[in-house]
């Protein structure tokens, strides 16, 4: 029987106070970790696109999909060629079909 171990990283190490487990159901552990921070981390926040999937050109998005999988079916001579070229027609459809919006800055 095989176990599945989760891995947790804390910075500064320092931070970790206690690590301790708990009996869950069945045959699973809790983990329960205490960290303190002296300082507030926060994330520089930037801006970002969005896709905004509601406002997509279904139709237009339909029909290139239809002609792009007709020819990726017959293409490709390996299952990595194949997932590599399906991921492409995936996303360049998304960039052409559905619009996004920005997010910007908090505070701007």
């Amino acid at each position: 029987m095989g176990c599945l171990l989760d891995v947790y990283l804390v910075r500064p190490e320092n931070s970790l106070v206690s690590c301790s487990t708990v009996q869950g159901i069945g045959d699973h552990c809790g983990v329960l970790l205490e960290a303190e921070w002296s300082e507030i981390c926060s994330a520089l926040q930037v801006e970002r696109l969005v896709p905004v999937y509601h406002k997509t050109d279904v139709l237009g998005l339909q029909t290139f999909l239809l002609d792009k999988f007709a020819r990726w079916a017959g293409n490709g001579s390996c299952v990595e060629q194949i997932w590599e070229n399906f991921k492409e027609i995936v996303f360049a459809s998304i960039e052409r079909f559905v619009p996004y919006k920005i997010l910007k800055k908090s505070g701007s």
